[in-house]
């Protein structure tokens, strides 16, 4: 299962008419290389309050990162408070973390706030209660209340100043044991129809008030028996045509703005790579067969189905060359915190390029695609 440093790139084809200037950025032409492979990082970082000393205002300012994503609870440490306290306390974060921000393109601010068990914004800390679990709402099935409950969400991730929620999960309930997404009612259900459903309202719901809302996770992990934060996950046996159905119907309706890939491994779309880091899955399966040309996001680069076989560099080598435009690192995983991801994750990509094993073409492209989903803020 380990890499090698072949290429995984091939060229695409993109239309950026009417799409560069509407953040009130420079033309790409204009743009440095470190500026657009900043745009394609998004990192975790410790903190309530942002001071001065914090290194992610150095990620933000000198490595010109374009995405932070936030967590109430500290995973290395067990702890909580890791960004959220209260809603004054983290609307003036979000204004901190904004004002940090030197570019012409606006940070995204983002979060997972899907409902039920995966909720960062908890009526303990203040906020109103978060929406039933996907499950609950699929079993209900009854749209009027999915999108009461989106619109909830909405209203309060606008009045925090976030910007991106990481959901819908859109993944089939095919194994309710699943311990990543059935066992923790993450699912709306097992036929794809009812999954479309209740997902196109909510993302109806989120572009309504100006969230963007993100897919996850492709190809498919509602049929995994074991859970890729923890490492190597092999959905060969279990995955099966029907978990892109979501996808497909969702992407034909218009109103997705991110994909999230899946770490997971399917020996019958690529013998080698987990989703992520798979050309053939990003590139082959999701941009050329289904025809998405929108951002593609990981999932967190810091799991173990991606650091017990990969070292950083690898790892983002072989993503960004399978297509993907935004990478995470949470920084709140059981690897640990590291304060330095940033810049480490951005000097590995820059010598990437610099070395010719991820081509220039490549940064442009996610560039481009980055700057036309930021438009849309």
């Amino acid at each position: 299962m380990k890499t090698s440093s072949q290429h995984l790139y091939y060229p695409i084809v993109l239309s950026l008419a009417g799409l560069l200037l509407a953040c009130g950025g420079a033309r790409p032409s204009e743009a440095t290389l470190k500026h657009k492979v900043g745009q394609m990082m998004m990192v975790g970082f410790r903190g309530t309050v942002l001071e001065p000393t914090n290194p992610v205002i150095a990620d933000i300012r000198e490595q010109e990162i374009g995405g932070i994503v936030l967590y109430d609870r500290d995973v290395p440490s067990g702890t909580f408070n890791r960004n959220i306290s209260s809603p004054p306390q983290l609307s003036s974060l979000v204004r901190a973390l904004k004002d940090a921000n030197p570019g012409p393109e606006p940070l995204l601010i983002s979060i997972d706030q899907e409902g039920g068990l995966v909720s960062r914004l908890k009526e303990k800390y203040g906020f109103p209660a978060p929406p039933p679990s996907a499950q609950s709402l699929g079993i209900l099935d009854d749209v009027t209340t999915t999108a009461r409950w989106a619109d909830q969400t909405a209203a309060t991730l606008k009045d925090m100043g976030i910007n991106l929620n990481f959901a819908p999960v859109v993944d089939l309930n095919v194994n309710p044991d699943c311990p990543v997404i059935g066992r923790l009612g993450r699912s709306y259900g097992l036929e794809p129809s009812l999954v479309v459903k209740h997902a196109g309202v909510t993302l109806d719901r989120f572009r309504s008030q100006g969230i963007l809302g993100c897919l996850k996770h492709f190809p498919g992990h509602g049929s995994s028996t074991t859970d890729s934060h923890l490492g190597f996950t092999d959905v060969t046996n279990t995955w099966s045509e029907v978990e892109l159905e979501p996808y497909r119907r969702l992407m034909a309706q218009g109103n997705c703005d991110l994909i999230m890939t899946a770490h997971i491994f399917n020996a019958r779309l690529d013998s080698t790579y987990p989703a992520t880091l798979s050309r053939s899955i990003i590139q082959g399966l999701l941009r050329e067969r289904l025809g998405w040309q929108g951002v593609v996001i990981s999932d967190d680069m810091m799991m173990g189905a991606i650091t017990d076989q990969w070292n950083l560099e690898t790892a983002i080598e072989a993503s960004v060359n399978a297509g993907v435009d935004i990478l995470i690192f949470s920084n709140n995983n059981t690897v640990g915190f590291d304060p330095e991801i940033g810049a480490k994750a951005v000097k590995a990509l820059l010598h990437l390029v610099e070395t010719g094993r991820v081509p220039q073409q490549r940064i442009d492209e996610s560039f481009h695609r980055v700057l036309a989903l930021k438009s849309k803020l």
